[in-house]
């Protein structure tokens, strides 16, 4: 909580001001009135002192803040300031200033249950722990709403966790947690985020024994899952959905946990029961999309579109994306068309209007719709450069890629500087064999963000592979790998520097991290064109024939093949 000053103590400060400028016809009672207003010292002053400390803390100066409040705490009945001072001083560590402030709430206030937790916290700093067990169970005693709670703060803001969970240990008894299934789950909760499952455990069992109500099965199931025991997962999420089969966050939890083992149709069947909401149908969606069982998502539909409940924008945008999946395109463009303007998806739909548009070959209509849009997101705005993008991708996949350069310079005319436009021009620019055009645009991001692991990567992938710059390449590569050490794609451009360099062994090595992470088909050409060179042919062929099972189009690859093994 924290303290904010009262509006009273300005009004005493206009009263004075008041009285001042009052008494100018009278000058025989100036002396008296200057006598019955006569200053407090700035010791004394406080709502002085409480300006001062709410200004600190504005700024962030705890110490400041903290040091204030408790001298305002002194000269105040109000049990908030001293209560502001003591948090104060235990959040930076101050625990002399703590224990002084404490001192100053508790005479005001000792039957606050804050006063015991701070008590508690102060003993625990000073290493007191009997002190602090007799502060937390007084806490537990209370059967104070937020009790509980209270002694979770303490425990798990103390430095020592071995001292925390011994604690925790002798507090969490049956008599103390009493008849409150949510004190068993929370302590049990507690216990594993201190890190003693085994006590995380035993409090679940006898949560569970002693309830068998729905929350105590749901985390019995979160913590078989830690252990991997996915079957007792299973079906102890079951027994709670059974308790509270309406519950969101069970069903959801429940279907989780089934698709986990690969199970999608049964993730989809699972949310299938119980209440229907926008978020259930959006997760079955996601199930079904990656099912084997395509009866699903057309079942699915069917039922979205029967639904009589109210439209909201996020369903009309569901239905959409469903009626693409399942190629009804005609019907998915009519759902989009009705996302309301005020709605989160409606540029998205927009945008999906259009692709679909161009898709069935009325580029007018495409075209027009993006001109609609555009005029509604207005300029310099993030939706701007989606448009310009869109417009674009759509031209590229028309093999129109002069056009689409065309687009990413207009938009830059727009938009100066863009990142995202520059880095798109470039990657067409260098794909058109205009590398130097590639390399200023991507040297523009780069002095913009010097730490772009992407523009890194791709300029010195370019280099390496279509210049002679490879020394160069390199070094912009390194950088890349040094902020995503783990990207597979940079991965990859090191290798092929490094190839290019003649390392062969440490390229192979790189090349092969790289594909492990991502098997797709340019990866495949890579490794397999430095295994080719350094004789391992077998093993070559091996990995551009997985590399054609995925991306069997791959120009990288086809080239790659048509060089080397042809």
């Amino acid at each position: 909580m924290f303290f904010r000053l009262a509006a009273m103590g300005f009004a005493g400060l206009v009263v004075l001001a008041g009285c001042s400028s009052s008494v100018q016809t009278r000058p025989d009672r100036v002396s008296a009135v200057t006598q019955s207003v006569s200053p407090v010292p700035p010791e004394r002053d406080l709502p002085l002192k409480l300006i001062a400390a709410e200004y600190a803390l504005q700024k962030n100066d705890l110490e400041s803040a903290a040091e204030g409040y408790a001298e305002a705490a002194e000269l105040s009945p109000n049990p908030a300031i001293a209560e502001q001072a003591t948090r104060l001083a235990l959040a930076i560590r101050q625990t002399p200033l703590a224990r002084k402030a404490l001192q100053r709430w508790k005479a005001l206030a000792p039957d606050s249950p804050g006063v015991l937790q701070a008590s508690a916290w102060i003993a625990l700093s000073e290493g007191e722990t009997e002190r602090a067990f007799t502060e937390l169970e007084a806490i537990a005693k209370s059967d104070a709403d937020g009790g509980w709670r209270s002694i979770a703060q303490v425990l798990i803001g103390t430095e020592d966790k071995g001292q925390a969970t011994a604690l925790l240990n002798r507090l969490a008894t049956p008599e103390r947690l009493g008849e409150n299934d949510q004190n068993w789950i929370a302590m049990s909760q507690l216990a594993f985020k201190l890190g003693d499952k085994k006590l995380a455990n035993q409090l679940s069992e006898n949560a569970l024994a002693r309830f068998e109500s729905a929350d105590t099965y749901a985390w019995s199931a979160q913590l078989a899952l830690d252990s991997e025991d996915k079957p007792l997962a299973r079906k102890r999420f079951g027994e709670a959905l059974k308790r509270d089969p309406e519950s969101l966050r069970l069903r959801t939890g429940y279907a989780a946990l089934i698709a986990e083992t690969g199970d999608y149709a049964g993730a989809a069947k699972a949310l299938s029961r119980g209440k229907q909401t926008d978020v259930v149908y959006a997760a079955r969606a996601a199930y079904a999309a990656r099912s084997d069982d395509k009866t699903l998502l057309p079942a699915l539909y069917l039922e979205i579109e029967s639904d009589d409940g109210d439209r909201s924008g996020k369903r009309l945008f569901l239905l959409g994306q469903i009626a693409e999946l399942i190629e009804k395109n005609a019907a998915a463009a009519r759902w989009y068309r009705q996302v309301p303007e005020d709605d989160e998806n409606w540029l998205d739909a927009g945008m999906r209007v259009v692709v679909l548009s161009d898709q069935q070959g009325d580029t007018k209509a495409a075209q027009a719709k993006i001109n609609e849009l555009r005029l509604a997101v207005g300029t310099d705005t993030r939706e701007t450069v989606d448009l310009y993008l869109l417009e674009a991708d759509l031209l590229i996949r028309k093999s129109r890629k002069r056009d689409a350069l065309a687009v990413y310079s207009r938009g830059l005319d727009l938009l100066p500087g863009e990142q995202r436009l520059l880095y798109a021009r470039a990657m067409l620019s260098i794909e058109l064999d205009d590398i130097a055009a590639g390399e200023r645009d991507l040297r523009s991001v780069l002095a913009e963000d010097p730490d772009s692991a992407d523009a890194l990567n791709a300029l010195g992938y370019t280099l390496a592979d279509r210049t002679d710059r490879i020394v160069e390449a390199n070094e912009l590569i390194e950088r890349a790998i040094s902020i995503k050490p783990d990207e597979p794609a940079i991965i990859d451009s090191y290798g092929w520097a490094q190839y290019r360099l003649g390392n062969l062994d440490k390229a192979i090595k790189l090349l092969r991290r790289a594909y492990a992470k991502q098997p797709d088909g340019e990866v495949a050409a890579h490794l397999g064109e430095v295994l080719w060179v350094k004789g391992e042919r077998d093993e070559a062929r091996r990995i551009w024939a997985e590399g054609r099972e995925k991306d069997a189009e791959n120009k990288v690859l086809l080239e790659t093949m048509k060089r080397l093994a042809s």
